[in-house]
């Protein structure tokens, strides 16, 4: 998942290419973030959700890039489904040509994306198929619910790479606001009326 996301953020020219060093990982070349706090929000963003992704109560794991305004303009959207009873029979060898496949269709993705505006942002949001007790473990309590605005029509989806190797089903997926979207969202709360 943390080379997945540093991929993203570089494909994507969030940050110039001078952000990002070659590496390899499991024989594949991959882009790892250089500034050390980039690299840490990355790696901390993946290494919080293992714990949740072991237990299956992770559904989807999105990376999204914002307007100015606060507005989804794109989504990454990882669908995870792992089956641990199958864990016991699965070739290390297997989900490892598989997981390599992923990461180099995704390293070859650019032409999917689209460019960014000026003075956008981006996190990386998690969809819970059930909300962790808080107080029942230390990762429960670094997860926030987020207040994002969201599109009003459903999202243009544009699939880029699914994996279906026992125990894990994963399945990449882009997600753009629909062409009859309104160009500016607003929450309900934030309309003043106004006099006639």
């Amino acid at each position: 998942m943390e080379v997945a996301i540093t991929m993203i953020v570089y494909l994507k020219g969030f940050y110039p290419s001078a952000a990002f060093e070659r590496r390899r990982y499991m024989n594949v070349v991959v882009q790892r973030a250089r500034h050390p706090e980039l690299r840490d929000y990355i790696h901390s963003a993946a290494s919080g959700l293992l714990p949740f992704i072991e237990k299956g109560l992770v559904e989807r794991v999105a990376v999204v890039f914002f307007s100015e305004d606060n507005v989804p303009v794109e989504r990454f959207i990882f669908k995870i489904t792992i089956k641990p009873s199958c864990a016991a029979l699965v070739e290390e060898g297997q989900l490892e040509f598989a997981l390599r496949s992923f990461l180099i269709k995704l390293s070859v993705s650019k032409s999917l994306v689209k460019p960014l505006p000026l003075n956008c942002r981006w996190e990386v949001t998690a969809y819970l198929r059930s909300l962790p007790q808080v107080g029942s473990s230390k990762e429960a309590e670094l997860w926030i619910p987020t207040d994002t605005k969201q599109w009003q029509n459903p999202p243009v989806l544009t699939p880029v790479k699914s994996l279906n190797s026992e125990p894990l089903c994963l399945q990449l997926y882009l997600e753009h606001p629909s062409l009859s979207e309104p160009l500016n969202l607003v929450n309900p709360e934030d309309v003043a009326p106004h006099d006639p």
